[in-house]
């Protein structure tokens, strides 16, 4: 009997540590799991506020696409001074006017949304730049062509939007290119 309690009792430790493995495998799974639902809740948020971000920029982009189209009927509104968002085309070597320090709340060298959007850090603004005037130099009737046009000349802009999502980290900018006849 004696002998029966000594291989026993050598067991029972062997069993302790094979217990305490198993416990600390179970524990470094349980936090690897845990950081990575962590992960994956900050990506998903992040792709939310992106979205936020992008549905704020179009927003922006309809709008000053709008405002060209139904309030502006001269290239002579837009400044280099970018006053009330109407720019005129960056000089050759110079950084475009959408990469400056423009879109602050409350500047004057931006325009913001009339309708406000809920849920972001700060409200969507656009700016409209004029590009170029196209003009055909020939007129088409006057060459025998069987194309005939209305106009002659069309008027370039380049509307560019900003939108920021629920945070301010979370930014988009679009742009869009508008042939306007004046």
């Amino acid at each position: 009997m004696s002998s029966r309690t000594g291989g026993y009792s050598k067991q029972a430790g062997v069993t302790l540590i094979i217990s305490l493995v198993m416990l600390l495998v179970l524990t470094i799974a349980g936090v690897s799991a845990v950081q990575t639902t962590s992960i994956e809740e900050r990506m998903a948020r992040n792709t939310h506020d992106r979205l936020i971000a992008f549905q704020a920029a179009e927003s922006a982009l309809r709008e000053g696409e709008r405002f060209l189209q139904n309030n502006v009927n001269s290239t002579a509104l837009f400044t280099d001074g970018g006053a009330n968002g109407l720019w005129t085309t960056a000089p050759f070597n110079a950084q475009e006017r959408w990469k400056g320090n423009i879109w602050g709340a409350g500047s004057p060298q931006s325009v913001e949304v009339s309708a406000a959007v809920l849920g972001v850090a700060q409200q969507p603004r656009f700016i409209v730049e004029w590009l170029a005037t196209v003009q055909r130099e020939e007129n088409p009737s006057l060459l025998g062509s069987s194309y005939s046009a209305v106009f002659d000349r069309i008027e370039v802009f380049r509307v560019t939007a900003r939108g920021v999502g629920g945070s301010p980290n979370a930014r988009v900018m679009l742009q869009s290119h508008v042939g306007l006849v004046f």
